[in-house]
């Protein structure tokens, strides 16, 4: 095979597999609404299950469910026929896919299925294979031809079961009115989820980990305790333990270029007064908007703007991985 033959076999392969795809949008009808209407109201979980590239597919179309709210788990058929049948209750839906309908391991656990009398949505190329008249529901998601030259290797036919699948989740997340936090719930490793979860509660330093100091406190002992938390800079309150201000490392430097020797001076006449504050309760991401807002890389945690709860630096939020 030449460079061209190749370059012009990989275009037809997805020519063909978006003709398969392409394919089903007339096949949206009320076998489909049908389909989702009954995962929707199913009070157990959506089990996936297909034999060999159909399983995998399933194992994709069970994760999209999934993470999009409605509970679901693959069974490998053959398995399920050596004990793990026992994953189904009385209150789940099985969702299976085979493109002939035929599959020997697959419709081995049907009678199962119909002793538990639970409905069996089928998605399959066959409409009058043993699997679709078993189904209460079928979703025809056959195509005209596989992508493989010898019409062997399913290509075409997964590509289209996948979609399918996609469509049935996506159909679900609208149904139940699905949003980006209840995604995020379900996300909670990811960066979005870190997004629309995280709050600044989770990441803040409290306690004995704060760099705090009085007011009346002299400068060569702020440093001391400045240095000892190694979060560069140190919080000022005053004898009531109400917060009165800030000294950061880059005060710190501004203090020396003005008054040179200013170690005996006390805190409250170099801090910066009525320092940014943020609530425990604020998102992570609200908290870096702040400190990009301001060009600070710290803000005090604070209900009322008196009450030290503790203090959240940019490192804290970058570490976390939300960005």
């Amino acid at each position: 095979m030449t460079k061209n033959d190749c370059i012009e076999k990989g275009k037809e392969v997805l020519r063909i597999e978006a003709e398969a795809v392409m394919g089903l949008i007339d096949r949206i009808d009320d076998s489909f609404t049908k389909a989702v209407e009954i995962i929707y109201k199913c009070k157990g979980r959506v089990v996936v299950t297909g034999m060999g590239k159909s399983g995998w597919i399933g194992n994709k179309i069970a994760a999209t469910l999934a993470s999009t709210g409605t509970p679901a788990f693959f069974l490998h058929p053959a398995e399920g026929m050596h004990g793990d049948i026992g994953m189904i209750t009385k209150e789940d839906v099985v969702l299976a896919l085979s493109n002939s309908g035929e599959t020997k391991e697959l419709n081995e656990i049907i009678p199962v299925i119909k002793r538990l009398g639970i409905d069996l949505i089928s998605l399959t190329g066959n409409e009058n294979s043993a699997l679709a008249k078993a189904s209460t529901v079928v979703i025809n998601t056959g195509v005209k031809r596989e992508a493989c030259p010898l019409g062997l290797a399913p290509t075409a036919s997964t590509t289209a079961a996948l979609a399918m699948g996609d469509a049935i989740a996506i159909a679900l997340l609208e149904k139940r009115g699905f949003k980006k936090e209840d995604f995020a719930m379900l996300h909670p490793g990811g960066s979005l989820g870190k997004k629309l979860i995280l709050r600044v509660k989770d990441l803040m330093h409290q306690g004995s980990e704060i760099p705090l100091v009085e007011e009346e406190t002299l400068m060569r002992d702020a440093l001391v305790e400045m240095t000892s938390k190694k979060l560069g800079f140190i919080v000022i309150e005053n004898s009531n333990k109400e917060l009165t201000g800030i000294i950061t490392d880059g005060d710190l430097r501004r203090i020396i270029e003005k008054y040179g020797n200013f170690l005996d001076k006390r805190t409250c006449e170099l801090m910066t007064k009525n320092p940014k504050t943020i609530t425990e309760d604020a998102l992570v991401v609200e908290a870096l908007h702040l400190m990009e807002k301001h060009s600070i890389t710290s803000l005090i945690v604070s209900p009322d703007k008196k009450r030290i709860d503790g203090v959240i630096h940019l490192h804290d939020i970058l570490k976390s991985g939300i960005v």
